[in-house]
């Protein structure tokens, strides 16, 4: 199978302390861009989120954004800092000391001392965190590639008919061709004929003309080379897989046989093919480039 590298994918994970809703969409790029919009107490896992996603895209550029809710910021504990207290005491104690004073300090008094008695937000557990993140973005990745495998689907098959489009076009050019030198050499013996009268035709120096016209127009090689990456285009859409740049990189070389097969043609109905065939391909490219 093949994938598009237009993708969405959305997936929503809630629990009782959290909720974290994880949605991705992409677009064709030559290589892997992930861009991450995420809250900032989430930044710890960036480099274990991009590491998850290469499990899932090898190609394409993603924006991923991830909604996250805690239902727990609000939940903060008093922390007792005794070290704090014990010096706020002994300071005291020694000022009662220095000017005779009665130390009349109570536990009511001393827990307003500042840092004595402190609100303290709870540590966010990382590794839970994790878990219900990782959750999420493992379903929307999965959902992700199930739109860009049946788009995948869809240039599959679109891309096999422009195959067969173009196998067509180098079928007749292939069958046309030769007929060039016979009507050449006909037109040619019958110009040549009008122009000497009685005169003997020179078969020799007539078979040289048509040798060197034949040798001009001569694009067999070139419809070997263009029909051969057809072929292998087709063989690879059905193995599929990360093709898409190796179906480039084959298209550039079909665009090029197409491109001398057009300057030799001396010939309307072959031009017309070529230009038809030229065509396809660009269309075949085009669509190529929205393949992982």
């Amino acid at each position: 199978m093949i994938k598009s590298m237009t993708g969405f994918g959305r997936y929503e994970v809630a629990e009782a302390d959290r909720k974290i809703t994880v949605e991705m969409k992409s677009v064709n790029h030559r290589y892997l861009d992930v861009n991450i919009k995420m809250p900032k107490k989430l930044n710890f896992f960036e480099a274990a989120i991009r590491s998850e996603l290469k499990n899932y895209i090898q190609r394409g550029k993603v924006d991923l954004f991830i909604l996250y809710e805690d239902f727990t910021e609000n939940n903060v504990c008093i922390r007792y800092n005794k070290d704090i207290a014990t010096e706020y005491m002994g300071y005291l104690k020694q000022i009662a000391e220095d000017f005779n004073l009665d130390n009349d300090i109570r536990v009511s008094s001393l827990s307003r001392y500042p840092e004595v008695l402190a609100m303290e937000e709870q540590s966010p557990d990382e590794e839970e965190i994790w878990k219900v993140l990782q959750k999420a973005l493992k379903g929307a990745a999965q959902n992700f590639v199930e739109t860009r495998i049946a788009e995948g689907e869809n240039l599959k098959i679109d891309l096999s008919n422009k195959l067969d489009n173009m196998l067509a076009h180098v079928a007749f050019i292939t069958e046309r061709s030769p007929q060039l030198i016979t009507e050449y050499k006909d037109r040619l013996r019958e110009k040549v004929r009008d122009l000497l009268e009685d005169t003997q035709i020179d078969e020799n120096r007539l078979l040289m003309e048509v040798t060197i016209f034949a040798d001009r127009v001569c694009v067999d090689e070139e419809l070997v080379r263009l029909k051969s990456h057809i072929e292998t285009t087709k063989s690879t859409l059905l193995g599929g897989g990360s093709i898409g740049r190796k179906l480039d990189f084959i298209a550039q070389e079909m665009n090029r046989e197409a491109n001398t097969i057009l300057s030799k043609a001396n010939d309307l109905e072959i031009s017309n093919r070529a230009i038809e065939l030229k065509t396809e391909i660009e269309k075949v490219r085009e669509q190529i480039q929205n393949i992982e």
